[in-house]
């Protein structure tokens, strides 16, 4: 007899082009072990070992489009250099032959880059309006249309290389304070030209990025968006202050051609507007409001999040993912992405299908830098 999990998360999905096996994703994780920005063969046998275990979707660690301010380290992998790519390709044979999906999550940094930061030390820091983070100016620098421009062609050259080498769709990095979510970010974003206004106008970085993907790749090549309410110093940000403003935001995006919304709360059980009356995640209400296939996201399996300041201090403990199934039987969302679980543990998938959750193994502090 099949468990209550095996139920809700063994499920096929289609996803455009990409038939997902079950609805567990395996959600993106910096992890700089990528010298010189090439995914080596430890990378792929860390992506496969978990598609092996049952993860039907990976989604990589972010890696950087071809812009030379895009990045802040040199060990973080990049999408864009013939051995950057063939190294990617190797992930992709390798996740495919272990059973699995994947798809790389394509990212800029924005005004979070230190300045003299890799891996090209010279390049500006750069973002919407030069303003940081906390609101002040004096952040960089603001980017020119010209520069827009380059930027918006970047993200398309690294969606067409994706295809081309074999990925099953692509992930656009637009949360937790990075470029495209500081062109939606009224506090990064203070531009009085097209690129700026309201948080309807503040869309249009992300949805010309959108459609410029969709020119460059197949009609049913899948694009799938992340974004969240929340920056990664600023938990409390928002984008949208009630449902109605969500919808105003979110429906350009998925106008533009996104195929589904990976909707990043911090804790999934957590309602994002619980003024509504509702108890719908940030998720739930994506997915209400667009109609489009969702990914839910946010401590799931765990006991506790983590925060930037503690990071590599402080574990968490196993999670039952009851409340999760409940959610998934009245179908709030579509797919749910495990992260730090699924670190700690790369047969997360299968011990939770196989109602063998007794077995799993709780997030320790050095699980980030180790394959496992």
């Amino acid at each position: 007899m099949s468990s209550r999990a095996s139920q809700a998360l063994a499920r096929p999905f289609t996803l455009g082009s990409a038939e997902l096996p079950n609805r567990i994703v395996m959600a993106p994780m910096t992890r700089t072990m990528s010298p010189g920005g090439i995914p080596g063969e430890d990378v792929a046998a860390y992506y496969a070992r978990r598609a092996a275990a049952g993860t039907g979707l990976i989604i990589t660690e972010g890696t950087f489009v071809d812009h030379a301010s895009a990045g802040m380290s040199s060990r973080i992998p990049r999408f864009h250099g013939e051995e950057q790519l063939a190294g990617w390709a190797r992930v992709v044979k390798d996740v495919h032959a272990a059973g699995g999906k994947i798809m790389p999550q394509l990212w800029h940094v924005g005004i979070q880059r230190p300045a003299g930061s890799g891996p090209f030390k010279d390049a500006p820091v750069v973002g919407p309006s030069g303003i940081g983070m906390d609101g002040a100016p004096g952040a960089g620098s603001p980017l020119t249309l010209s520069d827009i421009d380059d930027l918006i062609n970047a993200f398309a050259e690294a969606a067409w290389a994706a295809e081309r080498i074999g990925f099953d769709g692509i992930e656009l990095h637009g949360a937790h304070g990075y470029l495209i979510d500081q062109f939606l970010w009224e506090r990064t974003n203070k531009r009085t030209d097209a690129y700026g206004g309201n948080h309807v106008e503040r869309t249009k970085f992300a949805t010309d990025i959108v459609k410029a993907v969709r020119e460059r790749v197949s009609p049913d090549f899948p694009v799938v968006l992340r974004f969240s309410q929340w920056k990664a110093h600023n938990y409390d940000a928002k984008l949208a202050t009630d449902p109605d403003e969500l919808a105003e935001i979110l429906a350009p995006l998925s106008d533009a051609g996104v195929d589904a919304f990976h909707a990043s709360g911090r804790r999934y059980w957590e309602p994002e507007f619980p003024e509504s009356g509702s108890e719908l995640n940030i998720a739930g209400w994506t997915k209400k409001l667009t109609g489009k296939p969702v990914i839910t996201v946010g401590s799931v399996g765990l006991d506790a999040q983590f925060e930037p300041e503690t990071l590599g201090t402080k574990g968490a403990s196993v999670e039952s993912i009851e409340r999760l199934l409940e959610r998934f039987e009245r179908e709030e969302f579509d797919l749910v992405a495990v992260g730090r679980a699924l670190l700690a543990d790369p047969e997360w998938s299968a011990k939770v299908l196989d109602d063998r959750q007794h077995e799993l193994v709780p997030f320790a502090k050095d699980a980030l830098n180790t394959l496992h």
